[in-house]
């Protein structure tokens, strides 16, 4: 991890960050990129990447020779990525993102432990990140394997033992509701995993409660490429259009 300029900046005017260009590249290469700085743009920046993606119209910014120089020196991430480590869940493609636009943090079923939230931390504080997202998805291998443990009464071998173990809560929740479906016991988990990464990290709760940054838990398709939200924070009524909710994290 390379730190910025001016460690612990804070969200404000949106930064530029200029890149050189290069013969034969791409065209973002020789513009300007703005970088969002605030929750809602950050959140509204990583929406329209899910679109390009989804739609086949992808940009793939960030990604050339030019914008490789132009960060080598240090790092603005606008949004923090707690993800699923399934291999089909590659955060900078499926947001249509580069090199230097996204601090991805992967664990299976996005488990948090200590290293977790300290990567997180760092993020936040040193590198001023104005969005945290938990991204998980549909049809995820860690909760089913929790799921199966848990019914079985067999715990698996080794230290899949902690990642079950970290999922359990949130099927306990999950029985209490009724919800039963491995989908909705899924985004249960990851409502749980934003709850529970907000209640273990007193750092990003004091950046969340002062608004330099905002928490949003997503859940992504793996057959349609679409991310939807799950959680967020702070919180929006359920029937809010994406804008609001974008909005809402302003």
């Amino acid at each position: 991890m390379s730190r910025p300029g001016s460690p612990g900046t804070q969200p404000g005017p949106e930064r530029t960050l200029p890149v050189p260009a290069t013969a034969g590249a791409p065209a973002d290469v020789g513009t300007a990129f703005a970088v969002p700085t605030s929750p809602r743009q950050a959140l509204a920046e990583l929406h329209a990447g899910n679109r390009r993606f989804v739609t086949g119209a992808p940009r793939h910014p960030n990604q050339d020779a030019g914008h490789r120089a132009a960060v080598a020196d240090g790092q603005h991430p606008f949004a923090v990525i707690v993800g699923c480590s399934d291999s089909r869940l590659a955060a900078e493609i499926i947001f249509d993102r580069g090199l230097g636009d996204l601090f991805v943090v992967r664990t299976a079923g996005h488990t948090i432990g200590p290293e977790v939230l300290g990567s997180v931390e760092y993020a936040v504080t040193v590198l001023g990140t104005p969005l945290v997202v938990v991204l998980g998805h549909d049809s995820c291998g860690a909760v089913q394997a929790a799921r199966t443990a848990d019914a079985t009464g067999t715990p698996p071998v080794g230290h899949l033992c902690a990642v079950v173990d970290a999922v359990v809560p949130s099927l306990r929740r999950a029985a209490a509701e009724g919800v039963d479906d491995i989908d909705g016991i899924v985004d249960i988990h990851i409502a749980h995993t934003v709850e529970a990464m907000l209640g273990r990290s007193a750092v990003l709760a004091v950046e969340v409660a002062a608004g330099r940054c905002g928490v949003v838990g997503m859940s992504y398709r793996l057959t349609a490429g679409e991310v939807r939200t799950v959680a967020e924070v702070p919180a929006r009524t359920a029937d809010a259009p994406e804008t609001a909710a974008s909005a809402a994290l302003a």
